[in-house]
């Protein structure tokens, strides 16, 4: 199979700029982050590994199927693959366009956005329910129906089930479109929704420009941008115990009382149990 990114190469607008399609292959990623169960991604998803359109590389060695950890190379333009020789009028003037190539800086620009998809993920338990039951409580989709905005997804997580001790309500919008979507709900309207402080400082600067407007319950999200909104719990610190620490001749004092007291207690036992028999005996 193609790795996502020959697929994105293949598939996109020929007026793509390689920074859009850094974007797409972002944005395909997030998706996968995102939903229920195991996410699985192909080696290198997240380094834009490139096999130069093989489709079929098991036996292509090394020349096809390294991956460069040094990120200066995604492997792209190593050659025309043999299987898929019918698609060579296709495949060689886009393996030829250096435009197309991307650079260390853009790797590395992939590898920082996936590395803060992970952090989103495994910062919420909503994001890793372990049941349907759960998952048809938690999840739900918004922006359906035939007046939906065409290629924008909207889910939304509820933490219904107390699952997650910290956030509340997280909703993640995936904006494909080639430029910024507004979307609102009255579900949201005078909620107080955040911008998820990973991406608040995130390496993508358009991400950051991701905004909620309380009052109207609508998201503004940029480009081909996945942004996570959150409301937390609210936290109530636990009450501090207080701990006395008593000295010696305290101890001492304690443990005298505590004897006084059950010597006390048998004396004043035995005198009942003297007088009744007194009583018995008259």
């Amino acid at each position: 199979n193609q790795t996502l990114f020959d697929a994105i190469q293949v598939k996109a607008p020929a007026k793509a700029t390689i920074a859009d399609r850094v974007r797409m292959n972002n944005l395909a990623v997030s998706i996968v982050m995102f939903s229920q169960g195991v996410p699985f991604f192909h080696a290198g998803d997240d380094i834009l590994r490139s096999k130069s359109f093989n489709p079929n590389s098991y036996n292509s060695g090394d020349w096809y199927n390294r991956l460069d950890w040094t990120y200066e190379s995604n492997n792209w333009g190593s050659g025309l693959p043999i299987e898929g020789t019918g698609q060579w009028d296709i495949y060689q003037p886009l393996l030829a366009d250096p435009t197309l190539a991307p650079a260390k800086t853009d790797i590395e620009a992939a590898s920082a956005v996936f590395r803060e998809f992970l952090q989103i993920r495994k910062n919420s338990k909503l994001f890793r329910l372990e049941t349907a039951e759960q998952i048809e409580s938690v999840v739900s989709f918004y922006n359906n129906g035939p007046e939906q905005i065409p290629g924008l997804i909207v889910m939304r997580l509820m933490d219904s089930e107390n699952i997650d001790p910290v956030h509340e309500e997280i909703v993640v919008l995936f904006n494909a479109n080639p430029e910024p979507v507004t979307f609102g709900d009255p579900a949201f309207a005078g909620k107080i929704f955040t911008l998820n402080l990973i991406q608040q400082g995130s390496s993508d600067p358009l991400v950051r420009d991701s905004t909620f407007d309380s009052a109207s319950g609508t998201f503004t999200i940029p480009a081909r941008t996945t942004a996570v909104f959150n409301i937390l719990h609210e936290i109530i610190p636990e009450p501090t115990a207080i701990v006395t620490q008593e000295t010696p001749a305290a101890s001492n004092s304690n443990v005298l009382l505590t004897l006084a007291g059950v010597i006390g207690a048998f004396t004043a036992l035995a005198a009942l149990m003297l007088a009744l028999r007194k009583r018995e005996t008259k």
